[in-house]
């Protein structure tokens, strides 16, 4: 059974190193900063969550699953404000810049 989870843990970890991946891709290739951060911020949450689940079958306690998980919700929730707020910036100014 142990080495069944290893694999599982194993496999987990690198679909989310491939999520990674794309983000980077995207980051790199699409044209405009919305299309990026979109790119961006939807893979490496997805990548994040997939190394989070492989990090929790390799973990030997709940303790340290439920910490991986607090730690992923943390970077869900600081991923997308960050984005909410370029994205905001980027579509319109709100200080009106300098007349």
């Amino acid at each position: 059974m142990s080495g069944i989870l290893n694999v599982l843990g194993i496999g987990l970890c690198l679909i989310g190193a491939g999520f990674f991946l794309a983000g980077t891709v995207g980051l790199l290739r699409f044209p405009d900063s919305l299309c990026r951060l979109h790119a961006l911020t939807k893979a490496d949450n997805l990548g994040l969550g997939f190394m989070v689940l492989g990090l929790a079958v390799e973990s030997d306690s709940l303790a340290v699953a439920g910490k991986l998980a607090l730690i992923w919700l943390l970077a869900l929730l600081a991923g997308a404000s960050a984005c909410y707020l370029i994205a905001r910036t980027t579509v319109h100014d709100p200080g009106g810049g300098p007349e």
